[in-house]
């Protein structure tokens, strides 16, 4: 997930990643490859570790030399399992070039390090965050990919649910979910948008169209509020089940299971300085309007 770095306003859009290629490396065990482990700040062309001249550094008893990247590489463990949707958020820890967990700096380039935390390890587990200020990394494990869904399951299910036909309660047309959302995309009499408000599912049209704003009121309810388009989900990884995508996070409108809506909105991504929010999984936008997801109700066989 590329977020965005330092003070910027919640909606603005990167092209490019300002993380350094330096930020952080994973070692895996050699007898054992599942064991996997995150330090922070990597090697350069002299085979020496990059620091910045910012960076926290300080001197162990051991006469080593230790340290934490300018902005912090951020890890966060889920508390239970991540496939399953019954995880909960853990704490936001920093790990430092040694490994080594410290609770967070106050601000995310202070050079006075955090307190050390012996209950927490750099060892990645299934649906660890790695967040380098700028970037989010989920680390998925073998075994967690294997009880995901598969993207071509994800992509029956969509047929499946087009196959119920689900239509405009107003223009009375067949509308089709698609699989990703395409600017060039003419077809918009068979798009699908949602209420954000309420959740109904219905075509675009005028009805209920206000003046001043871009909300609408929803003719079915008559529920006044933002409409958005309804895409698919379509990355695995980011699923903690297989249930039915029949939720919509908001605003963007990307579509995914219940369990997987529910526990990504509950997890705050860092943000800027010392903030954080939760953001969809699927394109890094700012969720609102607790609880951040809306219950999808379509017009045909599918409630």
């Amino acid at each position: 997930m590329d977020t965005v770095p330092g003070d910027k306003i919640p909606d603005t859009k990167l092209d490019q990643s300002t993380i350094s290629r330096f930020a952080c490396r994973i070692l895996c065990e050699r007898n054992n490859p599942t064991v996997a482990r995150v330090y922070a700040a990597g090697f350069d062309s002299s085979k020496n570790i990059f620091l910045g001249e910012k960076a926290c550094k300080w001197q162990e008893n051991d006469n080593e030399i230790d340290g934490q990247t300018t902005n912090g590489v951020l890890l966060m463990h889920p508390r239970g399992v991540f496939h399953g949707g019954e995880a909960t958020m853990g704490p936001w820890v920093e790990t430092s070039v040694g490994g080594m967990i410290f609770m967070r700096r106050e601000s995310r380039s202070s050079q006075q390090r955090g307190e050390i935390i012996e209950s927490e390890s750099n060892q990645l587990q299934d649906g660890t965050l790695i967040d380098l200020c700028g970037a989010t990394l989920l680390w998925r494990s073998a075994e967690g990919l294997e009880k995901s869904p598969s993207k071509q399951h994800l992509e029956k299910v969509v047929d499946e649910l087009n196959a119920g036909r689900p239509q405009c309660p107003v223009g009375l047309n067949t509308l089709v979910i698609p699989r990703r959302l395409s600017p060039n995309d003419s077809s918009t009499t068979q798009q699908p948008y949602v209420y954000l408000n309420c959740g109904h599912v219905q075509g675009l049209h005028e009805w209920g169209q206000e003046r001043e704003s871009s909300n609408r009121k929803c003719p079915i309810c008559l529920e006044l509020g933002p409409v958005v388009k309804l895409c698919m989900g379509l990355e695995p990884a980011f699923y903690v089940d297989s249930g039915i995508p029949c939720f919509a996070f908001n605003p963007c409108g990307h579509m995914a299971s219940e369990k997987t809506v529910k526990y990504w909105s509950g997890i705050v991504i860092p943000h800027g300085t010392n903030g954080a929010q939760a953001v969809c999984p699927f394109c890094v936008t700012h969720l609102c309007s607790y609880p951040g997801y809306v219950k999808l109700i379509f017009q045909d066989n599918v409630d």
